[in-house]
C-alpha cells in the first residue's frame, strides 16, 4: 500500500485531468449497463407483447447509448493517458535528478547498466501501469459496479446466488498476481544485465575488435538475452492463466443461472425479458472481471518495477548527508591535511593512513607512487567525493566537511586522465560548469589552452558538433578543450591526473604549455606522468600503502636514493631524455 500511495502522491498535479477521465469512466459504466438493460424492453415489449412506440424508442435508446458511451470511452482514455504520460516523465525527471546527487561511491559500486534499466525500462513498465492498467481499474470496477446494480434490479436473489461466486475468482487473482510480482522483479533484474553488457561492450567496441572477442560478446549476450525471455516467458505461463481459469469458474456461474432462472421463467416468477436482460448483465460481467485480472497482473509488475525505482529514490543524497552550513568564501589557496585516513565501505584495510601535509597558495603538489598506492583516493578527498574516515582537511582553514558541497566544488578544477567530452558543440562543453560565460571568455579559455589553433580551422569553429566521446578530434586536442574548460572556471584549487596516452612530440609540448598555463597561480594536485611536471613541483609526495613514504623536491629525493628513486627509474628515467631536450616552459 505504501507503493500505491507514493504513486498517487505524483497523480495530485494532474488531479483535473484525472477527474475528467473518472467521469468519462462512469459514464462508460452507465451505458454499458444500459445496453443490459435494454434487453427487457426488447423481449417483453417489442417481441412478446409487440409493442409499436417501444419499437421505436428502443431502437433510438441503443443508438444514444451507443454515442455517449463512444466519446465517453475516447475521452476516458486521452484524459487518463495524458495525465499517466506525464506523471511518468515526472517520475523518470526525479529519479535521474536523484541519481545526479547520489554520492560518487554509488556510481562506483553500481553498473552503469542497472541504473540506465531502471531509468528507462523499470519507469516504462510502471509507465504502462499508470496510464493504461489505472485507466482500465476505474472503467472496469465501475462497470462491473454498474451491471451488479443491474442484475440485482432485476432480480436480487438470483444476483445474491452471482455474487457467491466472487470469492473463487478473486482468490486466484490475487495468488496469480503476487507470484507475477515476483517473477517481474528478476526478469527486471535480468534486463538490467542485458542493458549494462551492451553500455560496455558498444563503448568498448575497439578493444572487443582489437582482441577479437565479437563470437565471444555475442555469446555472453546470447546467454543474457535467453535468461531475460525465460523470466518473460515464465511471466506469460503463469498470467495466462487466468483467463481460462476464471472463464471456467464462470461456466459454473453462468450453468446456474440458466437452471434457475430458467425454473423462474417456466413457473411464471420472472418474464423473459428479465431473464434475458440478467442473463445479458451477468455475461458482460465476465469482460471486466477479465479485464480487472489482467490489469491486476500488469499492476504487480509495475509495482515491482516501482520498487526498484523507489528504491533509489530513497537513498540519501549528497546535499542530504552534508553536514556542511557555511558558504566557503573564494579561497587564496591553502590546503592542509591533518591526519587524514580513509577506509572504503567493506574493507578493513585502510586505503590512506596518518596523510598529513599542507600545500600553500601556488604550490604545485606532485603525488608520486606505484598503482594502487592511494595516490588517487587522495585527491578524491578534496573535492569530497568520499568523506574521510579520521582527521581533516582545511581549505584557508575552514573544515571543508563544514562547508556546503555547492561552494567547496565550485573552487576546484579537475582536468582528469579519461577526458569527458560531451555531444555537443566545442562551445558548449568549453562552457561547461561555467554559467553565463560570455563568447569572449570562451575564446581567452580556448586561447590560453592552445585550443584556438584548432578550432578555427574547423568547420563551423567553436559551433562544431563533437562526436560521441570527442572521435573527432585528436588526443591532444581533447585534452586542451579539458584545460580550456578548467581555465575559463578559474578555480584557485587545481586536480590535475596527467593523461599517460602517448603523443606526437609537438602534442606534448603544447600540452605542457597549456598546463603551465593552467597551473600558474593556483594550488595544484597532480597525480605526476611527466618528468617535467615533477620538476617544477614544490613538493613531491610518494605515497606508497596509503602513507607518505617520502617527500621533498626532485634533487633531494633522487639523492636519498630511496623509494622515490626506485619509482622515478621505473616510470620517468625512459622519457628523461624528452625533458632535456626541450626548454621548460614555466609561462
Amino acid at each position: 500500500m505504501k507503493l500505491y500511495r507514493r504513486l498517487l502522491t505524483y497523480l495530485k498535479p494532474y488531479y483535473k485531468w484525472l477527474i475528467a477521465s473518472v467521469l468519462c469512466a462512469a459514464m462508460v459504466s452507465i451505458m454499458t449497463a444500459a445496453y443490459a438493460w435494454l434487453i427487457k424492453p426488447v423481449i417483453d415489449d417489442i417481441f412478446i407483447r409487440k409493442d409499436q412506440e417501444m419499437l421505436l424508442y428502443v431502437p433510438m435508446a441503443i443508438v444514444v447509448v451507443s454515442l455517449f458511451k463512444g466519446l465517453s470511452t475516447y475521452g476516458q482514455a486521452y484524459f487518463m493517458r495524458y495525465a499517466g504520460s506525464w506523471i511518468i516523465a515526472d517520475i523518470r525527471k526525479a529519479l535521474y535528478r536523484h541519481m545526479l546527487l547520489l554520492p560518487v561511491s554509488y556510481h562506483t559500486e553500481q553498473s552503469t547498466g542497472q541504473l540506465i534499466s531502471r531509468i528507462i525500462h523499470d519507469v516504462q513498465v510502471m509507465q504502462n501501469a499508470v496510464s493504461t492498467v489505472i485507466k482500465d481499474l476505474f472503467q472496469q470496477s465501475l462497470t462491473l459496479v454498474a451491471l451488479v446494480g443491474v442484475v440485482f434490479y432485476q432480480d436480487w436473489r438470483l444476483a445474491c446466488f452471482v455474487l457467491l461466486g466472487m470469492p473463487a475468482i478473486t482468490y486466484p487473482i490475487v495468488r496469480i498476481g503476487k507470484r507475477l510480482r515476483g517473477i517481474a522483479r528478476k526478469g527486471q533484474e535480468r534486463a538490467g544485465d542485458l542493458t549494462n553488457i551492451l553500455q560496455e561492450v558498444l563503448s568498448g567496441i575497439r578493444i572487443v575488435k582489437a582482441f577479437g572477442r565479437e563470437k565471444f560478446e555475442a555469446n555472453r549476450f546470447s546467454q543474457k538475452n535467453d535468461a531475460y525471455y525465460k523470466t518473460v516467458v515464465r511471466a506469460i505461463a503463469v498470467g495466462e492463466v487466468t483467463s481460462p481459469l476464471i472463464e471456467t469458474i464462470l461456466s459454473f456461474a453462468i450453468g446456474g443461472i440458466i437452471w434457475y432462472g430458467g425454473s423462474r421463467v417456466i413457473l411464471d416468477q420472472m418474464t423473459p425479458g428479465t431473464f434475458f436482460s440478467f442473463m445479458t448483465a451477468a455475461s458482460m460481467m465476465y469482460a471486466p472481471i477479465k479485464s480487472l485480472s489482467s490489469s491486476n497482473n500488469q499492476l504487480q509488475q509495475a509495482m515491482s518495477a516501482a520498487e526498484r525505482v523507489f528504491s533509489v529514490m530513497d537513498l540519501k543524497n549528497e546535499q542530504q548527508m552534508d553536514s556542511g552550513k557555511e558558504k566557503l568564501p573564494r579561497l587564496k589557496g591553502t590546503v592542509t591535511f591533518e591526519q587524514v585516513s580513509f577506509t572504503y565501505a567493506g574493507t578493513k584495510v585502510p586505503a590512506l593512513s596518518g596523510i598529513h601535509f599542507e600545500a600553500a597558495p601556488g604550490d604545485i603538489i606532485a603525488l608520486v607512487g606505484s598503482s594502487g598506492a592511494g595516490k588517487t583516493t587522495l585527491i578524491n578527498l578534496i573535492p569530497r567525493f568520499y568523506d574521510v574516515t579520521e582527521g581533516r582537511i582545511l581549505m584557508d582553514g575552514h573544515v571543508i566537511q563544514s562547508v556546503t558541497l555547492d561552494s567547496l566544488r565550485a573552487q576546484i578544477g579537475i582536468v582528469s586522465q579519461e577526458i569527458v567530452l560531451f555531444d555537443e558543440t566545442v562551445r558548449w562543453n568549453i562552457a561547461y560548469g561555467t554559467e553565463g560565460a560570455t563568447d569572449e571568455e570562451i575564446r581567452a579559455a580556448a586561447e590560453a589552452a592552445y585550443a584556438d589553433r584548432f578550432i578555427e580551422k574547423l568547420p563551423l569553429g567553436y559551433d562544431t558538433p563533437i562526436e560521441k566521446g570527442g572521435a573527432n578530434f585528436s588526443g591532444g586536442e581533447r585534452q586542451r578543450l579539458a584545460i580550456a574548460r578548467a581555465l575559463l572556471k578559474n578555480p584557485p584549487i587545481l586536480i590535475l591526473d596527467e593523461a599517460t596516452s602517448a603523443l606526437d612530440t609537438e602534442s606534448e609540448f603544447i600540452i605542457r604549455k597549456a598546463l603551465a598555463r593552467l597551473m600558474k597561480n593556483r594550488t595544484t594536485f597532480v597525480i605526476a606522468h611527466r618528468l617535467s611536471t615533477i620538476q617544477q613541483a614544490s613538493c613531491i609526495y610518494v605515497i606508497d600503502k596509503g602513507r607518505i613514504a617520502e617527500s621533498g623536491r626532485h634533487n633531494g629525493l633522487i639523492q636519498q636514493n630511496g623509494l622515490y628513486r626506485k619509482v622515478y627509474q621505473m616510470q620517468f628515467k625512459d622519457i628523461e631524455h624528452l625533458a632535456q631536450s626541450e626548454e621548460v616552459v614555466s609561462e
